[in-house]
């Protein structure tokens, strides 16, 4: 069994966000592959599907995002999930816009809800798909993270989107390793 979880704010207010593009991965992943059953469970809402004989949950937490690690721990103990059958999908102000990185066991970077799944699984074992939204030293970072995407940044963001769609498909077949030889 893998846990997909993209992160991401919960409400209206927080749609097409730059923090919510984990959230923007699970909806055109689910949306393409005609998954249209969620579920509600621990403060998150979910999808299950088999996929190469396998289960899947595609997760989007229900809580803010710095206490993303609170439902994905309940997820993880819920469904017997192996912290090597994860996959965190999230925005990263250090990468450029659209720029697409996967990661394994490496630092938050700052970002609290990484922060927080690493405090609640006591682990960085699990891996990660992280989408650049660049960074504006201008703005305060809250403010920036919680703002929504300019015409030309959102086309950028929706071209990655497209390219993780690949890439989640690919998680599922490819180890770890080759998934990052072949992406980053």
């Amino acid at each position: 069994m893998k846990l997909i979880v993209g992160l991401g704010n919960p409400g209206k207010e927080y749609e097409n966000t730059r923090h919510n593009v984990g959230f923007d991965v699970i909806d055109k992943y689910t949306q393409n592959k005609n998954i249209t059953s969620t579920k509600t469970k621990f403060d998150g809402v979910y999808y299950e599907e088999i996929i190469n004989n396998e289960k899947i949950i595609f997760l989007k937490p229900q809580k803010y995002m710095n206490l993303s690690g609170e439902v994905v721990k309940k997820y993880v103990d819920y469904f017997k999930i192996n912290i090597q059958d994860i996959l965190i999908i999230h925005d990263d102000l250090d990468q450029e816009i659209g720029k697409i990185k996967l990661k394994q066991n490496s630092s938050s970077g700052g970002h609290n809800g990484i922060k927080n799944i690493e405090l609640h699984l006591n682990t960085k074992q699990y891996k990660r798909l992280k989408i650049g939204i660049s960074n504006n030293k201008s703005i305060d970072t809250k403010d920036f993270v919680l703002g929504k995407f300019n015409k030309k940044d959102r086309e950028l963001i929706d071209n990655s989107i497209n390219i993780c769609l690949n890439i989640i498909d690919d998680f599922f077949i490819l180890d770890f390793d080759k998934l990052m030889n072949k992406y980053n």
